[in-house]
Order: structure tokens, then C-alpha cells, then sequence
């Protein structure tokens, strides 16, 4: 089946721990700090796959992550970096913020591979904190810890021309009458499941045209797979509404417009005002009368700026003229492809945010201070308290993170008791 979308969570490397270790070697009973560096985490990376044209690899696998760093080891040394991960997506994907829906990349266009993702830092090990007066540290630097992010992927197919209709009224016929791809006909009710790309090549120039399946009332709302059609004409640069002229279900081709363009209208205003062209199609199945309906589609739109050519999928009659006036149309438009901004700065949201911590101030004791949170636990074990230089790294910590703000808001006075798992401080300015 054709996937156009899914919903995945991707996670970066953690940075790996620094070390805590000092010289041990025979004749040496007291060597300086020699614990090394974490290693980086591993980063998330999209990139573009020529090869592929749906989402379908990630319809039944939801979790994707990058390896963690190690931990540094003794004797300075390094800990091993963690394997990048990258996921490869067919060009035309948009990665958005699940929750938000902001881009955070449009895959498409110059941008062929992007870090999403970025694994954190290692930690510096105890061998970075020796001082004249502070030779044997017994604290190191934890890893940066990992972004975790739920995004939404869809393919937004990238065309110039947009085929938009009611079902079964010719588009995938006149896409393959125009260009060398090869739909599946049949006269069934929503028959195209899966846009289909062609190029168009005429003598003032060529363009790729996509039949986008077809619409129904209520597509804007989601009805019937209205949004996953709809979102495939967000690139197009011209709309070419294909209708029955002949009316061989019944259906009045006049309402067709104006119903698909409401649809148009209340998915996206500014691609209903994107130039449009109206392919009065199956005129071969009309006999000459007075009432021609091919006139009144004329008579109702012409005045409005949109052209009306009454073409036949089947034989090609009229079907030159209306390329022409298509590639025209295109040639007044912008040139620069339609390419999605990005919205979303996963590197500012997460690998900046500060951990949730609480702050309570304990009932049985109103001068006791209750400070409780992963990042402050992980700090607390990483750190010689008992040394000053330890102390005052922990101290920094505290500033930097927000908690003795918070501690300040909460009214916390000089002399008060600040409690964090195990470990009671009294509080000074």
C-alpha cells in the first residue's frame, strides 16, 4: 500500500560519562587524575533516497535511535563515539514536530541530508580538574544526555502542475496520453490511490505534472483520504481541474469546480489562488445540441481569468493547446520551488532544556527545602562534595540550572536547610 505519512520517534546518542581514575603504578603510590572523556553520542540524520518514492519503510517500525557514547576509561583514555543513525526518506518529505506540526526539515530541493538530531557531548574526565591546590579530583563530567523527539513525516509530492477532479473523470488517462507514466485505469470510484508523476515535454518547454487522486466533499475535513490527497498539491505552481463535459455519471461539471475549489479554499487559501486551468474533458462522448455544456463552463469561468479547454483524454483532441496554455501559465509564475520552512529548532528546545527538577518546602519542617530532580541526582554522584573544589562545581551547577532562583521564590532565608537526596546544606547568600 501506498504510505504517505508517519508518525516515528527519534532519539540521539547520550554522551558517554567521564572517568574518575588516578595512576596506579608501582613506585608511583599517589599519581595524578588520568580518567578520560565520554565519548559523543550519536547523531539522527535524514537523507534523501532517489530510489524511493513512499514512507511505507517506517509504517511498521516506530522507534529509531543513535548509539549511546561510552564512558571514558582509565589511563586518559577516550571513550568510542556512538554510530550515527540515518534514515533515508524519498525527496519531497517534510519533518514536522508531532505535537506542533512545525518543520523542522523540508527534504527537497538543495537539502539532501540533515542532522535533525544531535548527539550529546561526552563528559570531561577527573584528568581536566587537577589544580595546584586541587591534585586529586574525585568528580568528572556526566554526557550530555539525549534529544528525544516524536515527529511527523509526509511526502509532499513535488510537481509543477497539479491534477485535481472528481473520481473517474479522465485524469489518469490524460496523465498518461501527456507523459510516460503509466497509472492503472479502470472505471471504478477512487481509483488512484497514490499520486503518479509524469513529464510533460512540449515545444516551449517541459514540466512534471502529477494526477492527484481524486476529491470529495468534505476532503478539507479530513473525509474519505481528503488530507492525505490535499497535501500533494501544497508544491504544484498551476491546478489544472479536469471534468466530465458529458456528464456520464450525472454530474454537473460546473458544481465540480466550485466544490473542489471550496475544498481547495478551506484546506489552504493560498493554493486556491494559484493559477488554474480547466480541461473540459470527454467531448468525444458529446453530440452537438444547443446546450452545450462545454459553453457554459466557458460563460461561468472565462470571466473569472481561468481558461476552459474542452479536450478528450481518450483520442488527444484539444489536448496540445491546453499543454501549451499550461506551460504558459508556468512561465509567469515564480520559478523557485516551494520548499518549507523550518519552524521547529529541535537544538534550542532540547538540548538546552533543563531537566525538570521540584522544589518543596517540607510540612513538618518550614525551614527544610526539598530540591528533587534526575539531573541533580546524576550531579550529586559525579561530584566530591567533600572537596572544595567539588563543592563549588556542585554550587555553579545550582546557579546555572535555575534551582536557587527557585529556591529564592519558594522564600528559602539565610540559614535554612536545603535537602537533596541525602545531602543537607545550609543555605547562605
Amino acid at each position: 500500500m501506498f504510505a504517505d505519512r508517519a508518525k516515528i520517534i527519534i532519539r540521539s546518542g547520550k554522551g558517554g560519562d567521564g572517568h574518575v581514575s588516578f595512576r596506579r603504578e608501582l613506585y608511583v603510590p599517589n599519581g595524578g587524575p588520568d580518567g578520560g572523556d565520554g565519548g559523543r553520542g550519536g547523531d539522527v540524520i535524514f537523507e534523501v533516497d532517489e530510489g524511493q518514492n513512499t514512507l511505507g519503510d517506517y509504517r511498521h517500525k516506530r522507534k529509531y535511535k543513535a548509539e549511546d557514547g561510552e564512558q571514558g576509561g582509565k589511563r586518559r583514555c577516550h571513550g568510542g563515539d556512538g554510530k550515527d543513525i540515518v534514515l533515508k526518506v524519498p525527496e519531497g518529505t517534510v519533518i514536522m514536530e508531532a505535537q506542533s506540526r512545525k518543520v523542522i526539515a523540508d527534504m527537497s530541493g538543495d537539502n539532501r541530508r540533515q542532522v535533525v538530531l544531535k548527539g550529546g557531548r561526552g563528559g570531561k574526565g577527573n584528568m581536566h580538574y587537577a589544580t595546584a591546590t586541587m591534585q586529586v579530583p574525585k568528580y568528572a563530567q556526566p554526557g550530555q544526555p539525549c534529544q528525544e523527539l516524536e515527529v511527523l513525516l509526509e511526502l509532499k509530492v513535488i510537481a509543477d502542475v497539479g491534477l485535481v477532479g472528481f473520481p473517474n473523470v479522465g485524469k489518469s488517462t490524460f496523465l498518461s496520453r501527456v507523459t510516460n507514466a503509466q497509472p492503472k485505469i479502470a472505471n471504478y470510484h477512487f481509483t488512484t490511490l497514490s499520486p503518479n508523476l509524469g513529464v510533460v515535454d512540449t515545444e516551449n518547454g517541459g514540466f512534471v505534472i502529477a494526477d492527484i487522486p481524486g476529491l470529495i466533499e468534505g476532503a478539507s475535513e479530513g473525509v474519505g483520504l481528503g488530507h492525505e490527497f490535499l497535501r500533494h498539491i501544497e508544491r504544484t505552481r498551476v491546478i489544472i481541474h479536469i471534468v466530465d463535459a458529458a456528464s456520464t455519471e450525472g454530474r454537473d461539471p460546473v458544481d465540480d469546480i466550485y466544490k473542489i475549489n471550496k475544498e481547495l479554499e478551506a484546506y489552504n487559501p493560498e493554493i486556491a489562488g494559484r493559477p488554474q486551468v480547466i480541461a473540459a474533458n470527454k467531448i468525444d462522448c458529446l453530440f452537438d445540441g444547443e446546450d452545450s455544456p462545454v459553453q457554459k463552463l466557458k460563460d461561468e469561468f472565462e470571466p473569472k481569468g481561468i481558461k476552459v479547454y474542452p479536450i478528450s483524454a481518450v483520442t488527444g483532441q484539444g489536448v496540445r493547446e491546453l499543454l501549451f496554455h499550461v506551460k504558459e501559465l508556468l512561465d509567469t509564475c515564480e520559478q523557485e520551488p516551494i520548499v518549507f520552512e523550518q519552524e521547529y529548532f529541535p537544538e534550542d528546545m532540547l538540548i538546552n532544556e533543563n531537566l525538570p527538577f521540584t522544589v518543596e518546602r517540607s510540612p513538618e519542617q518550614p525551614s527544610v527545602f526539598v530540591v528533587e530532580g534526575p539531573k541533580i541526582e546524576k550531579m550529586l554522584g559525579y561530584t566530591n562534595l567533600d572537596s572544595e573544589k567539588g563543592f563549588a562545581f556542585f554550587q555553579k551547577f545550582l546557579k546555572e540550572g535555575g534551582i536557587l532562583e527557585e529556591l529564592e521564590k519558594a522564600g528559602i532565608q539565610e540559614g535554612d536547610t536545603v535537602r537533596m537526596y541525602g545531602f543537607d546544606f545550609d543555605y547562605y547568600k
